[in-house]
Parts: C-alpha cells; sequence; structure tokens
C-alpha cells in the first residue's frame, strides 16, 4: 500500500446559493461566499480547526468582483497561514486543474491540508447596480481593489477574433455546434433535439440539487422552442442551452492526506480518494486549430487522466462533463463512445444548476466527492475552459487506487501543424473573393430575429479566414440562418458565399446578394 501521508483524499465539500431573490440586502460579495463554502466544507468534514491548518489555499479567480489577492483575502477570513495562497486567471478548467495541484502536492509531501475555492456573486452585483447602491460605500464589500473587474479584451480572443467578432462564447461555440451537426449528417431538427433532451435531463438533476440556482424541471421541448423568455441567441441555441452566470454560488473542498485524515478520525466512508487525473491545452484561438468538428484537447484530456489511472469508460460510474453549451457534452459522449443521449452531470449543468463563471466543476467535485463516499463507485469529472481550448478531467473515488495518486497536473500542449493559414480577410474583400463556409452562426436580436451573421471560410487556395455580415445587413443573416437552407439542404456549411466591402469593412454576403 502506498504510504498515507502521500495518499490524498477529500475529506470536506461546501457549496451554496445565496440571494436567489436578488434582495439589496441580502447580497453578499464572493469573498464573503467562498469562506462561507470552506467553513461548511471543514463543518461537513468534522474536523473543527482544520482550516486553520490549511498550508495551501487555491481560490479561483472571481469575475464579478475584483480583488488584489483573493486567495490570501480567504485565507485571512479562515485563520489560515499557508504557505502557498494562489491566485488564478479566467478559466472554467481550474476547479479540476487546482484539484490535481493540490492532490499532487500532497502525494509529493509538500502538502498536509489543502483548501479549493470559488464562487461568484454576479446577481447582487447586478441587483445593486440597478438599485444603485454603492457595495464598498453602503455594504462594506472589499475595495482591493474592489468593483467589477475591468474587462481585457486580450483576454476575450486574439486580434483575429475580435476583428470577426468572435470574443464572446456564445458566438464561438455554436460555431463547433453547426460543423459537428454537419459532420455527423444530422437536420437542424436532429441536433437541436438532441440538445434539448440533454439539457432537460440536466434541469431534472438540478431540480434536486440543493445548491441549484434554478429548480425547475424543463421539458425537451420547454428547452428546445424558442419564444418569448427562451429566445434564440446564436444558432442554434436559445437562451435555455446557454450558460447562466448571473448567480450567487460558491464551492469549496478541503484536501486532506489519508493520514491526516485518519488522525482526525474522519471515517473510511467519509473519504473520497483523488486517484488523478490530466489536462491539455490547446491553442487558445480556434481559428488556429485543425477544425471545428471536435476538440483535440477535451479528447487528449479524457484520454490521458483515464490512461493515468487505468480508467476504461464502461468503469466509470458517474460522470459530469462541462456543459456551457451543449456541444461540449456532446464531443465528450462521442469521444467516450458513449449512448448520445447519456446524462453526463451531476450537479446539472450550467443553463439548469448555474454557470458561476470558472466555478461550475467545483461544483461538480463537490457533489461527485458526496456521491462516492462509502461506495465502491468511480467517477470523473470534466473541466473546459476558454474556447475549448484548456481541459482537465480527474478521477474520484470511493476507494483508492492500488499506487495512491497517479495524476498529472501539467497539461499536455496541443499543437496542429495540419491548420490552415489564416489569412486577413481585408486583403481579399476588395476582389469580392468567394469563400466556402467551413462552419458558422447567426446571432439573433432581442426582438428575435436574425442579426448578423458570423462565418468562418475557406479561400479556393485553402487559407481560413473569419468574418461577419454587416452590421445593420439582416437580409444576410436571415439568408444564413438555419431556417433558409436550400432546398433539400440540412446546412449552410460547404456553401458558397462572397466576401465583400461594406463601408469600408470586409463582410459577408450572398453572391448576388442580400447586401
Amino acid at each position: 500500500m502506498p504510504d498515507a501521508t502521500r495518499v490524498p483524499v477529500l475529506i470536506g465539500v461546501g457549496q451554496l446559493r445565496a440571494n436567489r431573490e436578488r434582495a439589496v440586502a441580502a447580497a453578499r460579495e464572493p469573498l464573503a461566499l467562498m469562506a462561507d463554502a470552506l467553513e461548511t466544507a471543514e463543518r461537513d468534514a468534522g474536523v473543527p480547526g482544520l482550516l486553520q491548518r490549511a498550508d495551501t489555499v487555491l481560490a479561483i479567480r472571481a469575475a464579478s468582483w475584483a480583488y488584489a489577492d483573493l486567495a490570501g483575502a480567504v485565507a485571512a477570513r479562515i485563520g489560515a497561514r499557508p504557505r502557498t495562497a494562489q491566485n488564478t486567471a479566467l478559466g472554467g478548467h481550474l476547479p479540476a486543474r487546482l484539484l490535481e495541484r493540490a492532490a499532487a502536492a500532497i502525494a509529493a509531501g509538500d502538502s498536509e491540508v489543502a483548501g479549493v475555492v470559488g464562487g461568484e456573486a454576479q446577481a447582487s452585483v447586478g441587483a445593486l447596480g440597478k438599485a444603485g447602491v454603492d457595495p464598498v460605500a453602503e455594504l462594506g464589500w472589499s475595495a482591493e481593489p474592489g468593483g467589477p473587474p475591468e474587462l481585457d479584451l486580450a483576454e476575450l480572443g486574439t486580434a483575429e477574433q475580435l476583428a470577426a467578432g468572435l470574443f464572446l462564447p456564445a458566438r464561438v461555440y455554436p460555431l463547433y455546434e453547426n460543423r459537428l451537426q454537419a459532420d455527423l449528417g444530422l437536420t437542424p431538427e436532429q441536433g437541436a433535439a438532441w440538445s434539448a433532451r440533454l439539457y432537460s435531463d440536466y434541469s431534472r438533476i438540478a431540480a434536486a440539487h440543493p445548491a441549484a440556482w434554478n429548480r425547475e424541471q424543463l421539458t425537451p421541448e420547454q428547452v428546445g422552442t424558442p419564444g418569448p423568455g427562451n429566445r434564440m441567441v446564436c444558432e442554434p441555441y436559445p437562451l435555455a442551452m446557454n450558460a447562466m452566470p448571473h448567480v450567487d454560488q460558491a464551492a469549496a473542498v478541503v484536501v486532506t492526506s489519508l493520514a491526516i485524515a485518519r488522525a482526525a478520525g474522519v471515517p473510511e466512508e467519509r473519504l473520497t480518494h483523488v486517484r488523478g487525473g490530466a489536462g491539455a491545452d490547446d491553442h487558445p484561438d480556434p481559428l488556429r486549430r485543425t477544425g471545428f468538428g471536435r476538440s483535440a484537447a477535451l479528447a487528449a484530456a479524457l484520454d490521458r487522466a483515464r490512461g493515468r489511472t487505468g480508467t476504461t469508460a464502461d468503469e466509470l460510474d458517474v460522470i459530469d462533463v462541462y456543459s456551457c453549451f451543449p456541444v461540449v457534452p456532446k464531443l465528450a459522449a462521442l469521444h467516450l463512445g458513449l449512448d448520445r443521449h447519456a446524462v453526463l452531470s451531476v450537479a446539472g449543468g450550467h443553463s439548469s444548476f448555474g454557470g458561476p463563471l470558472n466555478t461550475y466543476s467545483l461544483h461538480a467535485i463537490a457533489t461527485l466527492a458526496q456521491r462516492l463516499r462509502g461506495t465502491g463507485a468511480t467517477g470523473l469529472v470534466h473541466a473546459n475552459g476558454g474556447y475549448l481550448g484548456s481541459q482537465h478531467a480527474i478521477v474520484l473515488a470511493g476507494r483508492p487506487h492500488p499506487d495512491g495518486y497517479v495524476g498529472d497536473p501539467e497539461p499536455e500542449r496541443i499543437e496542429h501543424p495540419g491548420a490552415p493559414a489564416l489569412v486577413d480577410p481585408a486583403c481579399l474583400a476588395a476582389q469580392g473573393a468567394d469563400l466556402v463556409i467551413e462552419t458558422l452562426t447567426v446571432e439573433h436580436g432581442r426582438s428575435g430575429g436574425p442579426q448578423q451573421a458570423f462565418v468562418v471560410g475557406r479561400t479556393v487556395a485553402g487559407d481560413r479566414l473569419a468574418v461577419s455580415s454587416a452590421p445593420g445587413d439582416a437580409g444576410t443573416a436571415a439568408a444564413l440562418s438555419r431556417t433558409a437552407l436550400p432546398d433539400g439542404a440540412t446546412t449552410h456549411v460547404g456553401r458558397t458565399v462572397r466576401l465583400t466591402l461594406r463601408d469600408g469593412q470586409p463582410a459577408v454576403a450572398l453572391p448576388g446578394g442580400t447586401a
């Protein structure tokens, strides 16, 4: 058996949902929610004073409020004086990767007690803004530096993405969905029905979760039918298939060595073993990857995690896959060889459980840890960051791995030597060049109609470029909508469009077209 001082176990988890009513008087900042989640995890472990012994505090960056040193502030709140207090950048993959790092540090003998925590208070921030309340002056929220973090466009995408308008997740993930639908030969109706069924099932799981933001169980028709309260955002995803970031939620886990857990009197049936996992980092810009019908990083993370732990897909009793948009669990299910309607969630997904920016997968980890206690079952949590760019998967179990911790905290770097050259559309637009659509999406306005198309295309030479229809050109957007397919076609992928100049800017239009 491995040395018990080098075997990482989850001994306490904490989750909370706060201020669902968006009341000014109930608003609390993310730091307070995180401290609450950690204290809940300590009570769950049943070891008073455990947090004060934490030598490691890993805090996931909050997107709803700015902190100069979030990990240090959290540590101060819980009375800890950690040797390691680490803050992060943005990324939904971070909960799994931070847990991996905490487990690896314990396995290396560099840590004994670690806390991983994250939380958001976007619902309260929005409510306070509407009410004209200053959170710092009137409620005492942190002011170092305080306020919603400044938006850094460089974190949203490359210059080419920004120029093409592909700097929002709601615009980028549909590019993958629509390409996947084309590659699988599905009709728009079949692809949409698959998504609606998945997210209906997720809503059923969320309805039973005490920390879920939305507890209404939705039918596939309610999820998939656009209309009042469920407007189409970017085709093919109506609002119910988009992540819900306007939440107040927090989660935390406490990881110790098996020796510490036993010395503290934690019963063996209360332990969840961190067997290990692995990750992969792709190029952050999807335009510089090979294609849009799959994710090489997602596949690598799942394969590496299962390979490191010696776990086949059939041996995984429970799986939670990141679900900011339906294409992510679809890609995971296809790669793992699972049924297309497999429900790969323990928490309920981003649209129903809630999408607290970078922290969702920490809720999944906490939920899975509770579910595995006292069982012989094994589970996996997959976490996704960026535009399918940073991936991490980690395997937990009710029983130890024969070799203890076997994960790898360092991600594999995905390369794309065969990716097409990326060219500037401005160089070709004046010539009126033709493009073949590689993938696309159409964004709808709040009134409900098609507003703007976003196209990734290939030139005659095979080079790639990204371009949108001109602002105000609703005609081209409508012509590229899924509701305006040519007779007999099931997708616009493969269709030829024209690159033109509109008001001096490159824009996509139909040949002979609408622009």
